[in-house]
């Protein structure tokens, strides 16, 4: 099987062309870091026509996840690279409906679609954390130094808690301007990552409604910036999609 390595600021993957359903075991191996090729994930690009591709995502546990912007990312800039589309704008058909993405030069932009608050603020682990979805789960904490949290034993206390039945994402996030946020980012079922787009989408908007910023924001994450855009309700983020190397096994 053949399979490209790519990364998005750092949150890296293994993929794949579909159509194919990795099992739990071949998606843990492939993105064991010692053993495997190493990834946060695994991604599937299926062809569907000339204007779109399928995209599907399962986290390095072996877990389906319905949505990563930083995924998106890559799905859009192989897909052009490959030839499986006409054109640099398309669609990209996910689990939580058609995403639009536009591959540029050095980056792509693409639509990660509404983002909603999906319950009333809750206090977990020490911390004041806003729900939000972006098509996946979402636990915003806003706090004066995201470098001083203890995250590994912080997110996981928090992705795993009953209040979230299906477990989350959490972002640990700085403001230091009405355009500039600083985030860290614990993943449901990858751990920490250098980048997630959709946990920096889902961070913006809940800035956004809280008066901290504007809906225009460049989310510094530890493996670089995201720029993320609000719409009304819609979330777009921009930002690089690189392939790193190619394989087969």
């Amino acid at each position: 099987m053949d399979f490209v390595k790519m990364e998005g600021l750092g949150n890296d993957f293994v993929v794949i062309e579909g159509p194919y359903t990795p099992t739990t075991k071949e998606v843990e191996s492939w993105c064991d870091r010692r053993r495997g090729v190493g990834a946060d994930g695994v991604l599937v690009i299926t062809p569907l026509d000339r204007s779109s591709v399928a995209m599907d995502y399962w986290n390095a546990d072996g877990s389906p996840a319905e949505m990563c912007g930083n995924g998106l990312r890559c799905v859009a800039r192989y897909a052009a690279a490959h030839g499986m589309v006409d054109s640099s704008s398309f669609t990209v058909e996910t689990a939580v409906g058609p995403r639009h993405v536009e591959v540029k030069q050095g980056a792509v932009r693409a639509q990660l679609g509404p983002v909603a608050v999906t319950g009333n603020t809750i206090d977990l682990a020490g911390y004041r954390l806003d729900p939000m979805s972006v098509g996946n789960p979402h636990a915003v904490a806003f706090v004066d130094d995201c470098y001083a949290v203890p995250i590994a034993a912080a997110g996981a206390l928090i992705e795993g808690d009953p209040a979230f039945p299906e477990r989350t994402n959490v972002e640990f996030a700085t403001v230091t301007g009405r355009d500039r946020i600083q985030v860290r980012v614990w993943e449901r079922g990858a751990g920490e990552t250098l980048a997630c787009g959709s946990g920096a989408a889902a961070t913006v908007a809940a800035a956004l409604r809280r008066g901290f910023t504007g809906p225009k924001v460049t989310v510094v994450l530890p493996g670089g910036s995201l720029e993320v855009e609000m719409i009304g309700d819609e979330a777009w983020i921009e930002g690089p999609a690189v392939e790193v190397f190619a394989g087969s096994r």
